[in-house]
């Protein structure tokens, strides 16, 4: 085994490129200057902040006075739903019963303000139900909040079909598109959205920043106030050097999504093929089809995943249930799906990326093999 095991856990973390820490290491050794400061050293980073500003807009296909940056994905979502909520006078929110905490515990925490939340189901192989979505989109709701993909399964939402369901009832739509950013083309004006969430760590940037894509003319609430720092939505000094990280990442990601696409995608269907093939009984979570190109997550019978990945010290990937005080918790998103709690438990995710080799591969797909024949399934 190599020192370090196989990188199977991308939608959780992404490294940074090389290309990335190069272009950032400048801005925090030299170009130091204050972003909002009038002098030499000022105008390099406010530069340098625009131009990452013009990166990230181009990559989702929106102006680039419409990109806010954030410290991440989940203050993007917290300054959209929240933002949103600020402002109106309507007292409903349309949401997914397999979103991200990031965008869940925000409607919670609305709920417990007095709001009503539309939770819309999904279908068995996890995408939102769209009956439910056009009927829980009434002139009531203030917003219509979907994520573009779901960091679990990989799958796709309907987030198109959301924002037309949106329209009609005069409310505006988020999608958090975290996951998806870098991976599949992400267009704000084809998805007719009003806001949308951007993760730096999800596409090779570094953690602790993102940005939130607010289409011209939407009026949100700042979450913090401050001075007047990204329109007035996210006041306090820019963190210059991620900023650039992230421009410079939606960039690569840019210029690389088609091919590096289609290449993940081919790896993703030879790890399935090896498992499905020595496994028996293994089961594929999520549409086949319908999903991000470097997401995989499968069920093994008769096994715990977390005893399953404890077994597998070659690989590092995630499962789908949670343990607490000995006692395992099935995913709520494979819940959600139908997919009852005994199967839900034996579920993992593997997600690929840019590093990730055939011979990586193979070698995860022999060592979950391994590992499962080992612990002895009847």
């Amino acid at each position: 085994m190599d020192s370090f095991p196989v990188y199977l856990d991308h939608n959780a973390t992404t490294p940074l490129l090389p290309e990335v820490v190069d272009a950032m290491l400048p801005y925090l050794r030299e170009h130091y200057g204050n972003p909002s400061s009038a002098h030499a050293y000022g105008g390099r980073a406010r530069e340098a902040v625009e131009q990452a500003r013009s990166d990230v807009a181009a990559l989702i296909m929106c102006d680039a006075g419409e990109i806010v940056f954030t410290s991440g994905g989940t203050e993007a979502n917290n300054l959209a739903i929240r933002g949103v909520a600020a402002r109106s006078a309507r007292r409903r929110i349309v949401t997914t019963t397999v979103e991200h905490p990031a965008t869940a515990n925000p409607v919670n925490w609305l709920e417990q303000q007095g709001w009503e939340i539309a939770r819309v189901a999904v279908d068995g192989g996890g995408r939102a139900r769209l009956d439910e979505l056009d009927r829980a989109a009434t002139p009531l709701a203030a917003l219509v909040t979907i994520m573009h993909s779901n960091n679990e399964t990989g799958v796709l939402q309907p987030v198109r079909e959301a924002a037309g369901f949106a329209r009609r009832a005069g409310a505006y739509i988020h999608t958090d598109a975290a996951q998806s950013v870098g991976k599949v083309p992400v267009d704000v004006r084809s998805l007719d959205v009003d806001l949308l969430s951007i993760a730096g760590h999800k596409l090779y940037a570094p953690k602790g920043v993102g940005a939130l894509y607010v289409r011209r003319g939407i009026a949100i609430e700042p979450l913090v106030l401050g001075a007047g720092h990204e329109r007035g939505l996210r006041p306090g000094t820019e963190n210059v050097a991620s900023i650039v990280g992230l421009g410079t990442a939606s960039r690569i990601a840019r210029r690389d999504l088609s091919e590096e696409g289609v290449r993940v995608s081919r790896l993703r269907a030879r790890l399935w093929e090896h498992l499905a093939r020595e496994v028996p009984g293994i089961a594929l979570n999520g549409h086949v089809d319908g999903r991000l190109p470097n997401t995989l997550n499968v069920r093994f019978p008769k096994v715990s995943a977390s005893v399953l990945l404890a077994a597998t010290p070659e690989i590092a990937a995630s499962a789908g249930s949670a343990c607490h005080e000995g006692a395992e918790t099935a995913s709520a998103v494979l819940l959600a799906m139908g997919i009852p709690a005994g199967q839900a438990i034996g579920s993992v995710r593997l997600t690929l990326g840019r590093a990730t080799t055939r011979d990586m591969v193979d070698r995860a797909a022999e060592a979950l093999v391994r590992a499962w024949r080992r612990l002895g399934p009847e």
